[in-house]
């Protein structure tokens, strides 16, 4: 039990060192990322506006904004971000991309909105937790969240969200928590392993994964489609068919009628004689 626990001490220790390592320290660019965020989000409560205050130079100040927990309380390195519940407003605000040692982004139950950045996985490279929940983001979920190989929890429910799952997501190696309820999914859930605590509810489009059907409806339709596209394609062809035949009626009967116009000119003239005689 001892071993145990020195190990799994151990691999914390050395995971937090791997990703200082891979960080650059924070301070000035730390304190863009958070005076963008500030002027980019529209912020109705004034959460932002009175607690972030940046005429404030001493060390450690932004540690002490509402939302923000740093790395340690007198550096100004931003560890995690927690703005969950403000009504803020806005796109997802590129600018955390400067917040260089965020391991952690809560934006829940906002009124944030558009879609979520392509190249998230640029944005928040070192995330393990992310919590765009109960907001109002609409469009596709981009594929390369498959990328931020260090999340654990990826929380996407109550929003707007279209098309299907990345399949992908499944291969995240850390990944604990995957929710994308209350949104308008569709297509094949990603297999994800069984130790992942997920929840598809109420995305009617989703199938093949516990719970769903197997995922037939879009192959019924594609069928469907191909036997009315070949009916339409019959009937047409059935319909070229009939104007040919017609066509090559009608100009027979017509070459009939004009066929040997000098001979029904004999003719005439001969029943003309024949009848000149008899009187």
């Amino acid at each position: 039990m001892a071993l145990h626990s020195w190990i799994f001490s151990y691999n914390v220790v050395s995971f937090l060192l791997l990703i200082s390592c891979g960080m650059t320290y924070g301070t000035e660019t730390d304190i863009f990322c958070l005076r963008s965020i500030k002027e980019t989000l529209e912020d109705p409560n004034n959460y932002l506006k009175f607690s972030w205050d940046f005429n404030n130079k001493t060390e450690g100040f932004i540690c002490k904004f509402i939302g923000v927990e740093c790395w340690h309380p007198d550096e100004n390195r931003v560890l995690n971000l927690r703005l969950s519940n403000m009504g803020l407003k806005g796109q997802f605000p590129r600018a955390i991309q400067n917040c260089s040692s965020l391991t952690g982004l809560d934006l829940s139950f906002n009124k944030l909105s558009g879609t979520i950045p392509g190249d998230i996985s640029t944005l928040v490279p070192f995330a393990t937790s992310l919590d765009l929940s109960s907001n109002e983001f609409s469009g596709t979920i981009p594929g390369t969240l498959s990328n931020c190989t260090f999340l654990n929890s990826l929380k996407l429910d109550q929003n707007r969200l279209t098309g299907q799952i990345p399949p992908q997501l499944a291969i995240l190696p850390r990944i604990k928590t995957f929710s994308v309820s209350n949104n308008f999914l569709t297509g094949q859930v990603p297999n994800f392993s069984s130790k992942v605590s997920v929840n598809y509810a109420n995305n009617q489009g989703l199938c093949g994964g516990n719970g769903f059907g197997p995922c037939q409806g879009k192959n019924s339709k594609s069928n469907m489609a191909v036997i009315a596209g070949a009916a339409a394609g019959g009937v047409t062809l059935a319909a070229l068919g009939l104007a040919v035949a017609m066509f090559f009626f009608v100009r027979r009967v017509s070459f009939k009628k004009e066929e040997d116009p000098e001979g029904n000119k004999w003719a005439r003239s001969l029943k003309g004689t024949k009848q000149i005689k008899a009187s």
